[in-house]
């Protein structure tokens, strides 16, 4: 029997978005997404609600009438990437093709996409900081004033939205690395549980703030995300010039709005592809990250 490939396309794509959830460090932020209508291609509509404020109310005409407005505003990830893969016909079968295709798919995605898709959001929430002021620069991480300095960050933002607002800090694994060997440190550290898509992690906390280790290659404010020509033929992300690095972004839980997407994963069986005697699998991942203007402000960004 002939291989199904429009059925496999489907469970690639639904088993790699699941797996971008549960593996990205970042993947608590997608859940903020589940309003944003999505019809496939690049174009997303995200709900923008507005209202009046408070007015006074008479005791003889009542309550002053206000007005409530609902608009879709269309925004266009701007990260369509994507790669092809051939797998030789004298390797991969029928029989072993599933197997075959989803090892080399969830391998790609653990080992280059997650890591870049994590770097770019992380940039993207601190370029939404660093434009807005709201934002620590300079700061050399040391045990004697890291507490300090993080609830300094706490602070800032607590005074801005209020203690009400469920924050997550997103910390540099070299910056952890300093409150974990603090035994000193260690005991003004609680702990939680905090739920990432399908998985409960369990996680150290600040002030009853989740922190969540972030790899440092993934933080820095800004990224050089290769085009796959050239020089940079082997795609993937560095660091940009002049990029700093991250030490934590504070935010709140339901501040940062990220969407990924695999589109349809494309098969071609060997009797159809052109240059070679050879499966081929197309792979293509749209992504982005948004902030409303309202809140921005629940957002710090701590760079050295």
């Amino acid at each position: 029997m002939a291989i199904n490939v429009l059925e496999y396309s489907k469970i690639f794509q639904e088993e790699l978005d699941k797996q971008m959830v549960a593996g990205s460090t970042s993947g608590w932020m997608e859940p903020n997404a589940q309003y944003i209508k999505y019809n496939g291609g690049d174009e997303v509509k995200v709900p923008v609600m507005s209202t009046d404020g408070l007015a006074d109310y008479d005791r003889d005409d009542g309550f002053v009438e206000g007005s409530v407005s609902l608009k879709y505003k269309t925004l266009t990830m701007t990260q369509d990437r994507g790669r092809t893969f051939q797998l030789d016909a004298m390797d991969v079968n029928e029989t072993n093709f599933v197997l075959s295709a989803g090892n080399v798919l969830g391998e790609f995605q653990s080992v280059h996409v997650i890591p870049e898709v994590d770097a770019y959001r992380y940039s993207r929430i601190a370029a939404y900081g660093i434009n807005d002021g709201q934002v620590t620069s300079g700061y050399a991480p040391a045990a004697a004033t890291v507490l300090e300095k993080l609830r300094d960050d706490l602070y800032s933002i607590w005074d801005e939205v209020g203690d009400g607002v469920d924050l997550v800090i997103s910390i540099s694994t070299q910056v952890a690395k300093i409150l974990d060997n603090s035994s000193e440190l260690q005991k003004q550290l609680g702990v939680t549980e905090f739920k990432k898509g399908e998985i409960n992690l369990v996680v150290k906390t600040i002030d009853d703030v989740p922190l969540i280790k972030v790899p440092s290659s993934r933080m820095y404010t800004q990224f050089l995300f290769k085009d796959g020509s050239g020089d940079q033929k082997e795609g993937g992300f560095a660091p940009a010039a002049g990029a700093k690095a991250i030490n934590w972004l504070i935010t709140g839980r339901k501040t940062p709005m990220a969407i990924s997407k695999t589109d349809t994963v494309r098969i071609f069986d060997p009797m159809t592809t052109q240059k070679a005697h050879a499966w081929k699998i197309d792979y293509r991942k749209y992504h982005d990250l948004w902030i409303l203007p309202n809140k921005i402000k629940g957002i710090w960004v701590n760079t050295k």
